[in-house]
């Protein structure tokens, strides 16, 4: 038996110390580290809950939008607000384009070279990789010469010694199984998402104002009011053409054929319990009318979709650099108390979270398999077809390759309706007329709970307010239910329990464990400040 640390672990938002003990050639046994503390919850006490989101958004440079919107969802619930259709409509545009930005750039920018050996790609034929981008996808056009081209900026790149992204990679691992034709088509689709991730993010800037951190929310709707225009719609639906004429030139067969080639993943990095909060709702009736619909799968019996009860959440903080005991999080605590890293003891800044006693994972997996195990008929076709395409059956979807199938899934779902979305804006000439947002008085006291779902899983925010002020603010995340520490009685989280089992060819490249963390898509960015055990203080770090 031999121990593997990876810490940092690079291609996610923040920071992540991932040990694992090696055993016979499979990984036996995994300790998952959140190496930073979040502290959004302790800086909102005593400010005002229709500013919280402000602050929310501030969580991380990714799930900025996200954050926002679930932290004014809680105040609405606390409020028993209900938003018009024009808000409606517009948070489901700006959710919708995040998810888009968000899976495009996950797919090739953080996990696609954990697939591709970009070193290989140096030694291929252009002439035959035109013959792979049509196996892939027939309706491409690009020539010898357009690969020939790719391979020159390449190498280009490799010769500068200025490498990136690409510097101490695992190339020349023999977990990478694509020919050097196969590698350079895919390198040519990587450097076309980076031109095309960057128009997508315009989505947000066309109905938000600007991303990172967009500024129409407020509590009771949105203020898009006085700017919102045909030429303001016409201009977003242009972007939503450009999304999807990616994803179904791009995206959908690129993953197609990448997981055809990788067949074996099917039966790694395997799940068992999956939780969807729910999103996108198509009414004023809002749980009811949720396109990505409430629901939780345990055992992987997809048929059995149960009803989602946040009463039954818990945090467990055993294993965790906090006090306290295991809390709902609408009673929750954010007391941190460094102890030392002990993968016996405490060894993360992530807490447990639970339902009913049970980990649950959270992301695109349990949107995709809770829709289709509800009988969604979109889902049900979509699924479907893809797994026809890859030849692969149903009980695939619980493994590695299926975390990122579903991804794509939800990603091409997404585009096809957001047009139909944004004409709900323009199909009558009174729309902008109508109210952008319901009015209402602040009460003194009051508590709720905002639910939500960011890209990478089930997020919720839970509040109190007493005098006007936040006198309690509680966030479970998607990295926290997925990346999440044992919990009191010992039981491994969602990553941990996943790692069990994974191949590692290489003990000192351990590129089959990355694999299986990019997956799931880690954000641990979640604080602004940094906590100091020895001055038992907070404090904030500028960069001047």
């Amino acid at each position: 038996m031999s121990t593997i640390v990876i810490d940092p672990v690079t291609r996610i938002e923040g920071h992540l110390r991932m040990e694992t003990e090696i055993s016979n050639g499979r990984v036996s046994n995994a300790w998952s580290c959140g190496t930073l503390f979040r502290g959004i919850e302790p800086i909102l006490k005593d400010r005002d809950p229709r500013d919280a989101w402000i602050f929310t958004q501030r969580l991380c440079g990714v799930c900025t939008y996200v954050h926002g919107v679930t932290s004014v969802r809680s105040v609405e619930n606390a409020l028993a607000i209900s938003i018009p259709e024009n808000a409606r409509v517009i948070r489901n545009l700006l959710m919708g384009s995040q998810f888009i930005h968000d899976h495009i750039v996950n797919f090739y920018q953080l996990q696609l070279v954990d697939w591709v050996d970009v070193v290989s790609a140096l030694s291929a034929d252009p002439a035959a990789a035109v013959s792979i981008d049509r196996q892939i996808n027939p309706a491409r056009t690009r020539d010898a010469s357009f690969f020939a081209t790719v391979k020159q900026r390449l190498q280009t790149f490799a010769e500068s010694g200025q490498l990136g992204p690409f510097a101490n990679g695992y190339w020349g691992h023999p977990a990478y199984i694509l020919t050097p034709e196969e590698n350079l088509v895919f390198m040519a689709d990587y450097l076309e998402a980076l031109r095309v991730q960057v128009q997508v993010v315009h989505m947000h800037a066309i109905l938000g104002g600007k991303n990172p951190h967009p500024q129409t929310m407020i509590v009771g709707g949105v203020t898009l009011n006085k700017d919102l225009k045909v030429s303001r719609i016409s201009e977003f639906n242009n972007h939503i053409d450009l999304a999807r004429n990616f994803v179904d030139d791009y995206y959908l067969p690129d993953t197609v054929y990448l997981l055809r080639r990788y067949k074996e993943y099917s039966t790694i990095g395997e799940v068992g319990n999956l939780m969807s909060f729910g999103e996108f709702p198509q009414s004023e009736q809002e749980e009811v009318s949720l396109f990505f619909r409430r629901g939780i799968i345990y055992n992987r019996a997809t048929g059995n979709v149960l009803d989602v009860d946040i009463a039954n959440i818990t945090e467990s903080v055993t294993h965790s650099w906090y006090s306290g005991g295991d809390l709902n999080p609408a009673q929750g605590q954010t007391e941190p108390n460094y102890t030392g890293l002990e993968t016996g003891n405490k060894y993360s800044w992530i807490k447990a979270p639970r339902y009913q006693g049970q980990t649950m994972e959270v992301g695109p997996l349990a949107r995709v398999m809770v829709n289709y195990g509800t009988g969604h008929q979109p889902t049900v076709a979509a699924v479907d077809a893809f797994l026809q395409q890859v030849g692969l059956p149903l009980s695939a979807m619980y493994s590695l390759l299926g975390r990122t199938a579903a991804r794509t899934i939800e990603t091409k779902m997404i585009a096809d309706v957001l047009r139909g979305w944004s004409s709900d804006l323009v199909s009558s000439s009174k729309s902008f007329t109508m109210p952008f947002r319901t009015k209402f008085t602040m009460a003194d006291t009051g508590s709720g709970a905002g639910l939500n779902e960011a890209p990478r899983g089930a997020l919720g925010h839970w509040l109190s307010f007493t005098g006007g002020k936040i006198s309690n603010y509680q966030m479970v995340v998607p990295t926290t239910w997925n990346f999440g520490p044992r919990d009191a009685n010992d039981e491994p989280g969602p990553v941990e329990r996943a790692l069990v089992g994974v191949p590692v060819a290489e003990q000192e490249r351990p590129l089959e464990v990355l694999r299986l963390i990019h997956s799931f898509d880690p954000c641990i960015a979640c604080a602004v400040h940094a906590y100091s055990p020895e001055a038992k203080s907070a404090f904030s770090v500028s960069n001047s």
